[in-house]
């Protein structure tokens, strides 16, 4: 194998692949990069096994020579050392031999590096996905959908389902649910699908998720989600994301969502989210994070907080709607500026069906996004 190739489109392609990269495994060629290089261009893959991704780099893109072929062949490379070396190397043009036994040369302006490379035969195939189950979201979207549920999953490995986000089509809408059984985030949103098309009971990890948004593009580009019996496939221009689908059956978590509210809240967003974080910091230092919301029949709320050993927070908001029983309400306020964070409207809606049952937390006049919290019991 031997080629040449511009430094930015390898590294971009390197960055991309090295997150499916686990120092954890213990398959010894899934340390590093596989590379096959043929007439259309280069393809880089790593995996872990319970993610893949493969980049693509083509030999020419929007008329700019990106690769210059002389060989075609194949080579795995430890990414310990090629992700670093590729992004320190001088020159804008990087050249890449292979030898016998995979011995590699990587040459740039005056540098040269030997890498000891491994048996591209060796490496794991790929994912064979029938294509019949596939949906298509805008990139932006997924996201959004992604950044506003996955902080809701739980990290607790004993219950494995809990700790990805439950993907659910129906009447032509994508609905997104993580839980860890103490707040629940969840996010619809219409897609271009079949009208009869409906998913039930496919939960993806929520770090795996949240890997696949670091690369997706950020522009509204449409993305081909493709579903088999055990793997998902995101599809995208150059870019081919695999992952597993979780094992096991998702709780029914749609009778923790109340019909009809007790008491009802509409404050704003940024004020509501500052007066919790100064609440937090006293909370945080007493290790409870445990922040009181009371309720005043002038209309107005209470958020107040305290610790042993520092003292006090208490602040006085202004709502804009407070209609019900008064309440007084006790939270994680790290749970609570979680949910409030993802949320993009001026104004939220908080709705209450009691002191101990779950807070219902929305954009006002979105009912796309929901969040959940349950509250605390305290002592005073």
């Amino acid at each position: 194998m031997k080629l040449s190739v511009l430094k930015e489109f390898l590294n971009e392609s390197i960055q991309h692949v090295s997150k499916a990269i686990s120092n954890k495994t213990t398959v010894p060629i899934l340390t590093g990069i596989k590379i096959d290089v043929d007439s259309s261009g280069m393809t880089l893959t790593a995996s872990d096994t319970d993610i893949s991704i493969q980049s693509f780099i083509p030999i020419e893109k929007n008329e700019l020579q990106v690769i210059e072929l002389k060989q075609s062949g194949s080579v795995v490379l430890p990414s310990k050392f090629f992700v670093e070396i590729t992004r320190k190397l001088p020159a804008q043009q990087i050249e890449i031999e292979v030898k016998d036994n995979f011995q590699t040369i990587i040459r740039s302006g005056s540098s040269e590096i030997q890498l000891m490379g491994l048996d591209p035969e060796e490496y794991p195939i790929m994912p064979g996905i029938e294509e019949s189950k596939r949906i298509q979201i805008p990139s932006d979207v997924l996201k959004q959908m992604i950044k506003q549920t996955s902080f809701a999953v739980s990290t607790n490995e004993a219950t494995p389902i809990l700790t990805g986000i439950l993907w659910t089509v129906q009447n032509g809408k994508l609905k997104f649910t993580g839980c860890d059984r103490h707040r629940l985030a969840s996010r619809e949103a219409a897609i271009d699908t079949e009208a009869s098309f409906t998913l039930n009971n496919v939960c993806i990890a929520g770090k795996t998720l949240n890997e696949l948004s670091k690369i997706l593009p950020d522009q509204n580009t449409l993305i081909d989600v493709i579903f088999a019996d055990n793997q998902v496939l995101f599809k995208m221009s150059s870019l081919l994301f695999y992952t597993r689908i979780l094992e096991g059956t998702y709780p029914d978590t749609s009778k923790l969502i109340p019909q009809s509210y007790q008491t009802q809240l509409v404050v704003h967003t940024d004020q509501l989210i500052s007066a919790i974080d100064r609440a937090y910091l006293l909370s945080r230092e007493d290790k409870s994070n445990i922040v009181k919301l009371t309720m005043r029949d002038n209309g107005s709320i209470e958020i107040s907080s305290s610790s042993t050993e520092l003292g006090k927070v208490t602040e006085e908001l202004d709502t804009v709607q407070l209609t019900g029983d008064m309440l007084r309400i006790s939270f994680n306020s790290k749970y609570m500026l979680d949910a409030l964070k993802v949320i993009d409207s001026e104004h939220i809606h908080i709705g209450f069906t009691g002191a101990m049952q779950p807070i219902i937390i929305r954009p006002d006049e979105n009912a796309s996004l929901l969040q959940l919290i349950l509250p605390y019991r305290t002592t005073s």
